[in-house]
């Protein structure tokens, strides 16, 4: 079976790497909030291309710590969208805030025009969370354009797209904020869960910084409510060490795969939803389209090929029970997201392919009988 990661050539690739990484750690004998953190908090910040870099438990950390920080609670709106990860709305929600949906793009990006429309009409939306969803790249200056016009406060949601960049401008550096995921599978996975915050503020990481260690300024000084929510000095020195050394090496491999797919993908039934013009995609995911009453007999004849599929995403969060009584609001019918949900399936992506398997994955979706 052509999983859709794999893990085990990943540790052939880097065990002896990792393990030097966790030896180093136990000898230094210190394991929260040691060097090893601070150290990859700067490489990181480094190769985003922003000043700070603050590591937190999770995805899901990153985007409540930044929200917090910005001064989001409840009362509060937030712009966001339909069609990503529950972990995006789940943040917002739990900073006692109410997400309002807005549809998205073919691509499956938030829709920038739709966000201008609302805030144009809506006062009382202060903050706004979109997704670069599949590791496509928003168009980055009209996000932060956006946001100056409106007077919003910016956080993005950069789980799936470090490195992409639109026309040159990185994800993640629009605005006041940024939260980034180390989750497994992510395109910089630790050997566990574990977050980030970005930002160019000074101001906003100190929050950040305090925010995950209980609300501390200093010991035993806590000036507001925090969290426990620290990246441990194991995952911090993996994924300093063995793994962001291999982020180009891996994100350029992503690109071929992609290019290969796109290429050679020529079934009338099966359609890539490639990335926006202008966005440089690190191809999180690689999503493809097929008619919605057809997607089963699709995902079952590539399993029959040994070949492993993902849904990206079937549900839209809002039609999701846990919503209820969340104050959730939906700005129109979110048709382009629901289409989506309906329709899409992931192929295999991920650095470890092999060409042969990439040909295996194009032949088979090309011989599918639709």
């Amino acid at each position: 079976m052509i999983p859709l990661n794999d893990f085990r050539r990943q540790w052939e690739d880097t065990g002896e790497a990792v393990l030097k990484a966790v030896s180093a750690v136990g000898e230094k004998g210190w394991y929260i909030l040691g060097e090893q953190v601070a150290a990859f908090e700067t490489a990181l910040a480094r190769a985003w291309g922003v000043k700070h870099a603050v590591g937190v438990a999770s995805g899901m950390d990153a985007l409540e710590i930044s929200l917090k920080a910005l001064g989001c609670g409840r009362g509060d709106k937030v712009l966001t969208t339909p069609l990503s990860a529950f972990a995006t709305t789940l943040a917002i929600v739990k900073t006692g805030a109410a997400p309002v949906f807005t549809d998205t793009d073919e691509h499956g990006l938030i829709d920038l025009e739709q966000c201008r429309e609302t805030l144009a009409r809506r006062r009382d939306i202060r903050f706004l969370a979109p997704v670069h969803l599949y590791g496509h790249a928003l168009d980055m200056r009209t996000l932060g354009a956006l946001c100056e016009a409106h007077g919003c406060l910016l956080v993005e949601d950069c789980a799936q797209s470090i490195l992409a960049s639109f026309r040159g401008v990185p994800t993640g550096t629009a605005g006041n904020m940024a939260a980034t995921s180390f989750y497994p599978t992510k395109n910089l996975g630790a050997m566990g869960d574990g977050g980030a915050i970005l930002t160019n503020s000074g101001e906003y990481a100190e929050a950040a910084r305090a925010l995950r260690d209980y609300g501390q300024s200093a010991k035993y000084r806590h000036d507001r409510i925090g969290y426990n929510s620290r990246l441990d000095e194991l995952q911090a020195a993996i994924l300093h060490r063995a793994y962001l050394p291999k982020l180009a090496g891996w994100t350029q491999r992503r690109r071929q795969v992609a290019r290969k797919y796109l290429d050679g993908i020529r079934h009338p039934g099966v359609h890539p939803m490639g990335a926006p013009d202008g966005s440089d995609s690190v191809w999180h995911l690689f999503p493809v389209r097929v008619e919605a009453g057809r997607k089963a007999d699709f995902v079952s004849h590539l399993r029959a090929c040994g070949i492993a599929t993902g849904e990206h995403y079937p549900f839209l969060i809002p039609d999701q029970k846990g919503m209820d009584g969340t104050g959730y609001e939906v700005t129109g019918d979110c048709a382009a997201a629901r289409a989506i949900a309906r329709s899409e399936v992931s192929l295999p992506i991920h650095p470890y392919l092999l060409d042969e398997e990439v040909e295996r994955v194009i032949e088979a979706c090309n011989l599918w009988a639709s």
